[in-house]
This record gives C-alpha cells, structure tokens and sequence, in this order.
C-alpha cells in the first residue's frame, strides 16, 4: 500500500498545521469535545495519508478536500460513538445483574465525562505510535481494522495496542483510576 510514509510525513505535517483550525471548526460544528477534536485531527491526518502516495500529492491537496474528509471523520466518529453506546445498553438490557442504572443521572454523567477527560489526558502521554493505535481502539476499531488503516501488518498493530494498553493501565494506576474506581 503506502511503503513508505517517512517521506510524507513533512507534507502530510504542513498540511494538517495549515488545516487544522478548519478541522477544528469542524470538530465543533458537530459538538465533539476537545478530545474528540483530537482524535479528529488524528482521523484527518491518517485519511490524507492513505489517500496520496507522495509528498507532491500530499501537499496539493485543497481545503475543500480537507474539509470534506473532516466531516466525513467527524460523523465517522460520532457514529461509532452511537454504536458502542447502543451496545453497551444492549448488553445492560440481556444483564440481569445490572450494575449501573439504564438512564444514568447527572451525577453519573458528571462521573463518566470526568473519567473519560482523565483517560484521554492519559492516552496523550504514550509514545505517538502507541497512542495512535490505542485511540483507534478505543473509538471502537478492530485490531484489523487499525491495522488494514494504517497499512501496518497485524503483528506490528497488535504488539503497539497492547503494549500501549498496558502503558495506559499503568498511567491510570498512577493517577489512582483502576477496575475498582470504574463502575
């Protein structure tokens, strides 16, 4: 596929410096937090790598372009987002031993958007490649699915996402958050 992104990547940076408050406008204008408006401008940045093949594409492409695969991540996202909620209230509806409420209160929602600030702040302390596989994860992509993305062999994916889930288990042991905080 795309051999080597080492000689893209000073174009495909420009590109997303010079882009990346259009992105964010965008990022807004569908009501992402600022951690999602990250994770977008990661999104942005993989699709104009795997769409151009060099440097010379890389930089010609326009803000159209670029606002086009912004929108296109940004409801790429929101829909994954709907799709794990809906599986987790799936799984809380076939439980019989439900251990949070169907219809969380304020102060649970109040709780889980803190939560998940903390563990977005811990992502952002990983090493670039192992964050970037543990955001796709946790946007609810398939070990495959990052891997057939980033054109990176199963084997390579797969080691970047555990070791990156255990420097984040241990970054969020540190900041006292573990399975006993959680739910």
């Amino acid at each position: 596929m795309h051999d080597v992104p080492d000689r893209l990547s000073p174009a495909l940076e420009q590109v997303v410096t010079r882009y990346a408050e259009m992105v964010r406008g965008v990022g807004r204008r569908h009501g992402l937090s600022e951690s999602d408006i990250d994770e977008l401008l990661q999104d942005v940045r993989v699709r104009l790598w795997r769409a151009q093949s060099d440097s010379a594409g890389v930089s010609a492409v326009t803000a159209s372009y670029v606002y086009r695969a912004a929108a296109n991540a940004a409801l790429d996202l929101i829909r994954r987002r709907r799709r794990k909620r809906e599986s987790v209230r799936d799984l809380r509806r076939a439980s019989q031993e439900t251990l949070l409420p169907e219809s969380p209160g304020p102060h649970e929602a109040v709780e889980d958007g803190e939560l998940a600030e903390r563990v977005m702040q811990a992502v952002q302390k990983l090493s670039e490649s192992r964050r970037l596989v543990v955001r796709m994860h946790l946007s609810g992509l398939s070990r495959e699915e990052i891997a057939r993305t980033l054109g990176w062999t199963e084997g390579k994916t797969r080691n970047l996402l555990y070791r990156g889930l255990g420097d984040l288990r241990a970054l969020l042991a540190a900041d006292g958050i573990g399975p006993e905080t959680i739910g």
